[in-house]
């Protein structure tokens, strides 16, 4: 007479509340890492690539020169990606000679410290006064020149890009714009900025 094993039962479920080893957690960390990172992989997004800031830049004014480069090295100190887009009056903060001696228009400009009242906004030397009075509050502040901000951009890799078809339009040669730039259409600023995690319009 033959006997028939029994079949062995199975493990007994972990009770409740039982520890997880630290073996254990780094595996189950990993695992989900892996997951994560191929779920993005699927959707052609790339879980190492730093954050990615993209900055239009439109305004060749002094007031409104400030903004895009002092977010865009802020970013890249951030350690984030950045790029700037520079496009017809915002070429200006590009340009060799105009960079330097950017000016803040008085007239319809409410925001200013000082107001100026538009009949008086009109009179001669009221910009300069206005650009004078600007630049003196940036001094005090301690906040980098533009020329020093483009500079400073520039060391920390972000990527400042002349507008190819503000140039041809506005009759602008590469040869008057700064070292270090980028020149491309809006298609191609568009493509990177697709796949920004931040976009703005200045």
């Amino acid at each position: 007479m033959t006997h028939h094993e029994e079949p062995s039962a199975a493990a007994p479920p972990p009770a409740p509340g039982a520890a997880i080893t630290p073996e254990l957690e780094a595996f189950i960390a990993e695992q989900v890492r892996l997951q994560v990172a191929a779920a993005l992989k699927r959707q052609g997004l790339d879980p190492a690539r730093p954050k990615r800031v993209a900055i239009i830049a439109s305004k060749g004014t002094l007031d409104l020169a400030y903004p895009p480069l002092i977010l865009a090295t802020t970013a890249a100190a951030m350690d984030m990606e950045a790029a700037v887009f520079f496009t017809f009056y915002g070429l200006d903060i590009l340009h060799q000679k105009k960079h330097k001696d950017l000016k803040v228009p008085p007239l319809a400009n409410p925001a200013m410290p000082l107001p100026v009242p538009n009949i008086v906004g009109v009179l001669p030397g009221m910009t300069r006064m206005a650009t004078w009075l600007m630049k003196d509050w940036l001094k005090k502040g301690g906040v980098p020149t533009i020329p020093d901000l483009l500079d400073l951009a520039k060391e920390n890799g972000v990527r400042l890009i002349a507008c190819q078809m503000s140039l041809d339009v506005l009759g602008i040669k590469k040869e008057s714009l700064v070292d270090g730039l980028e020149f491309a259409g809006a298609g191609a600023f568009l493509d990177y900025a697709a796949d920004a995690d931040i976009t703005l319009f200045v």
